[in-house]
Parts: structure tokens; sequence; C-alpha cells
């Protein structure tokens, strides 16, 4: 077989796109559960907004519940909000009502110089680490059974 690799050192949308629809195909061919969460409505969104009586956003958190599992992408306050419980009282809501929705682990990633110890004080575990990234730092996924 003849094959030539080119290299671009720029971003190419069609490839990229190309890219992930190969290998979306092959995950959904050899595993169910990732073909399953990409049914219509498989990945149920969970969005907690802290506002101010302004109605002006402070912060809160976005989650996705899927496989049983509810995987925090963003969870953050304003400064001034932090420090007062309100993240507690954010994060204990988000796993009560993925509790109800039949979840049974929680999933996040974080990084040192942001809320590893706040996490496990809630109960997380780390159990990944790259350490280095970026320099100087460390990154983190952590679980939780809820």
């Amino acid at each position: 077989m003849d094959y030539k690799i080119s290299v671009s050192l720029e971003g190419n949308e069609d490839f990229t796109t190309f890219l992930h629809h190969n290998i979306r195909e092959y995950n959904n061919a050899h595993s169910p559960k990732h073909k399953e969460k990409r049914e219509e409505n498989a990945v149920k969104p969970l969005t907690l907004i802290v506002s101010d009586s302004t109605g002006k956003w402070l912060g809160g958190l976005y989650a996705e519940c899927y496989w049983n599992w509810m995987e925090i992408h963003d969870f953050w306050l304003h400064e001034e909000s932090r420090g007062r419980g309100i993240g507690t009282k954010i994060l204990e809501e988000a796993e009560r009502i993925a509790i109800k929705k039949g979840v049974r682990k929680a999933l996040l990633t974080t990084f040192e110089f942001q809320a590893r110890s706040f996490y496990e004080s809630k109960g997380y575990e780390v159990v990944g680490e790259i350490m280095d990234y970026p320099p100087g730092s460390s990154y983190y996924t952590m679980v939780k059974t809820l």
C-alpha cells in the first residue's frame, strides 16, 4: 500500500471532523455504551446557577449525567461568593439531583491551583494525576461514589 504523510501546523476543521466521525464510529461498533450515549436525550444536562438579588450570575455548576455517572465539566464561583458555603450547597444539590436520576458516581478534573482540597473535603478521591501539566503544577481526575 502506498501512502503519504502530510504535516500541517494550522487547524483543519474538515480533517478534525473526519477524525472525530471515524473515532465515534469505531467506538460505537466496539462499545454499546458509547453508542447508547449518542442517542437522543441519553445525556442529561445538569445546570445550577447562583445569582444575586438583582439576577446577576455569581457562578454555578454544569454537569452531564450518563452511564450512571455525573461528569462535572464546569464549577466556578465569583471570588466574593467563596468561603460562604455556597460551593458546598451547589455540589451537594448537584449530587442529590444526580442520585435521583440514577447516578452512582461523580467524575471531575481539576488543576492543582484550583479546588483539589475542596473536592477532597467533599469525599472525592484522586484517581489520576498528570504531573507538570501545566509546567510546575498537576492536573487531577477525581471520583466520588454517591
